[in-house]
């Protein structure tokens, strides 16, 4: 018996054509022009020395040649397909892919990662920074850090932490001139807010981020939450209240690490617990993997 094959781009070709009944439906799906499908299935139809497709009509047709090769193929297709899959998933398991919000990630998570990197220096691990929120049952990612979701489904969840809104200033612009000490002093200080369109949010966690809301909150409605600058990256206001240009609505579990290092103040003592959080997330499938359980662990030991 013979073991030559015929090109494999003729085999695919003509595989995906007697799928379709059509060249033009094998070139959509192959990414190649009807002329390149059709010049592949002649030279298999010259390698094997019969024809394998006819048209009858405006129909296409398989011959009897054809018909007995077309399961084979497609099987030995799949095969191939489901060989490669494995290959990249494979390859795609020894990287950890987490999924954080911008702000998480550049106030909380990053400053934190290199003491993970330290303790598990052969996982890879992934930040996705991103406003959306990832399916983590398709297995993409691995590990979800999720704020003011109520309800995860059948997704396993830890809290991290329960949420504390607090009016964060620099030591300086606490110093003043003019000194600020008390809730009634904000009447004439800046507030930095930002823009809260992308985030996917409820509306009552959407509220709680707001001014308005907190100032009522802490019994300060005389302010007005108007005053001040207006950014489109929650980042660039924490940053600004950092330089000394306003207050921001921090976080303190977030922004943990300003108040730590003394960057940013409390100067009032005055804070609203919205009761929501930030979770962490993952699914039961993702938990039997060892890199996903050291996560895990480690971020909760680092929130506690």
């Amino acid at each position: 018996m013979s073991s030559w094959i015929p090109s494999l781009n003729a085999l695919r070709a003509f595989e995906a054509t007697a799928r379709h009944r059509s060249y033009k439906g094998a070139a959509d799906e192959l990414s190649v022009t009807p002329a390149a499908i059709k010049q592949l299935v002649a030279k298999l139809e010259d390698a094997i020395g019969e024809p394998l497709l006819r048209r009858s009509g405006r129909a296409m047709e398989l011959t009897d040649i054809g018909i007995r090769g077309l399961d084979d193929l497609s099987n030995g297709f799949r095969q191939i397909a489901q060989a490669v899959d494995r290959m990249r998933s494979t390859r795609h398991e020894k990287r950890l892919v987490v999924s954080v919000d911008p702000s998480f990630a550049a106030a909380w998570l990053v400053p934190r990662l290199e003491s993970f990197k330290l303790l598990h220096p052969t996982i890879e691990v992934l930040i996705d920074s991103s406003m959306q929120l990832a399916n983590l049952i398709d297995g993409s990612t691995n590990v979800g850090i999720r704020f003011g979701v109520e309800d995860h489904g059948e997704l396993v969840a830890h809290r991290l932490f329960d949420e504390e809104l607090c009016a964060l200033c620099s030591p300086m612009l606490a110093e003043g001139p003019p000194p600020i000490r008390k809730l009634e002093d904000l009447a004439n200080a800046k507030l930095l807010r930002w823009d809260l369109s992308e985030f996917k949010w409820a509306a009552n966690t959407r509220n709680w981020n707001y001014w308005k809301t907190w100032l009522s909150a802490v019994g300060a409605e005389h302010v007005s939450p108007a005053r001040g600058l207006k950014f489109n990256d929650y980042n660039l206001a924490v940053q600004a209240a950092v330089a000394g240009q306003g207050f921001v609505l921090g976080s303190k579990p977030v922004l943990a690490s300003l108040l730590e290092t003394g960057l940013l103040i409390d100067p009032f003592s005055h804070s609203a617990k919205p009761g929501i959080g930030y979770d962490v997330v993952t699914t039961k499938d993702a938990l039997e993997r060892a890199d996903v359980r050291c996560f895990i662990d480690w971020i909760l030991d680092r929130s506690a």
